[in-house]
């Protein structure tokens, strides 16, 4: 209940908030992504029950809705098409740090000082920063408009002929496989518990290694997306993801499994900026965050929804055939998916 209290607004605000960035002031909407949530964990820490406890974390899913389908359009117009995908992978850094570096620091600091003291002392510098962000953006916006030079902002040409139906399959290819690979990462924790015998401790600190391409993966695979392509970079990690997940079948404990949770979480990376990329060049300007809005609910909501299945799957099937299922329906869904996607021009 208290994951769900966060997750789920915060994966269903991401639609209305797409709709809302496309009508206003898209920087607005990136302050109160990023305040909303700081302010929300300072509510949190300081919490007496457990429904102040849930509203609040409701208020921050809420909240930190906001942030994606304004920033992302943001990044974009501001390089060249020709540079996109390393940009939003420079932007994805953030999150892949997140994942890696504050749980780390939130058990250090609730060591110290509870589980209070970790939502207060994460929560206040976003807040700052945020108000100190917004004050940046404006004085920048401001100069752009007395110095046009100052500021790049690169409109895109209009999308080819056919593009809504690309986006759409698109969209499928990328948050059908993002949610397997999602589901089968839910479960590896208990897969190195149960078929090696490593206490539930040391599994959860080997997730790390899948966070830890999160520091440098997004970039090169933007910048590769840049060179190559957006499409067959997609497709080639996708089929690099299933064969990661059915060789955990025959991996040994050690540098095996090691090496192939770190090639998962790769793959999860670079599908970021590269999907980011290429849903740009199939919208329009005035549609562009609401098509964001759709793409982040999705990519939240999917991972929800195909882990239930796969744990369910893995009790009445065993983990091999589990990950042989995710493995097989992902190859499956890029074959299906790749001749729609011809045309593109990316």
């Amino acid at each position: 209940m208290v994951l769900s209290a966060f997750n789920w607004p915060y994966g269903i605000s991401q639609i209305p908030a797409g709709w809302l960035a496309d009508r206003i002031n898209r920087r607005i909407l990136m302050v109160i992504g990023i305040c909303g949530v700081g302010v929300a964990g300072v509510l949190v820490g300081l919490s007496q029950t457990y429904t102040m406890l849930i509203v609040f974390l409701v208020m921050m899913g809420v909240l930190g809705g906001g942030y994606h389908p304004a920033a992302t359009p943001m990044v974009s117009a501001l390089v060249e098409s020709k540079e996109r995908g390393r940009a939003l992978g420079i932007h994805e850094i953030g999150g892949g740090a997140g994942f890696f570096v504050v749980p780390l620091v939130a058990a250090a600091i609730a060591a110290a000082w509870g589980w209070r003291g970790s939502f207060i002392g994460l929560a206040i510098p976003p807040t700052i920063f945020g108000i100190v962000f917004y004050t940046v953006l404006g004085r920048l916006a401001a100069r752009s408009q007395a110095q046009p030079n100052t500021i790049g902002h690169h409109e895109d040409a209009s999308p080819q002929p056919g593009y809504r139906r690309r986006l759409v399959v698109f969209l499928i290819l990328s948050v059908v496989t993002g949610g397997l690979v999602a589901s089968v990462v839910s479960v590896l924790t208990l897969y190195m518990v149960d078929n090696f015998g490593t206490s539930p401790q040391t599994a959860a600190s080997l997730m790390a290694i899948y966070y830890s391409a999160g520091l440098w993966a997004s970039p090169l695979g933007g910048h590769i997306s840049d060179r190559l392509g957006r499409v067959p970079v997609i497709v080639v990690i996708n089929l690099i993801a299933a064969a990661a997940i059915y060789m955990l079948n025959i991996a040994s404990y050690g540098m095996g499994i090691f090496a192939l949770i770190w090639i998962m979480g790769i793959t999860t990376f670079v599908r970021l900026p590269v999907s980011e990329s290429y849903i740009i060049g199939q919208t329009t300007e005035r549609k562009r965050s609401t098509i964001y809005g759709i793409y982040y609910f999705s990519m939240t909501e999917s991972g929800a929804v195909f882990a239930p299945v796969m744990g369910s799957l893995i009790d009445h099937f065993g983990f091999y055939n589990g990950f042989t299922v995710a493995s097989v329906a992902i190859v499956v869904v890029v074959l299906a998916c790749l001749p729609f996607l011809r045309g593109s021009g990316d």
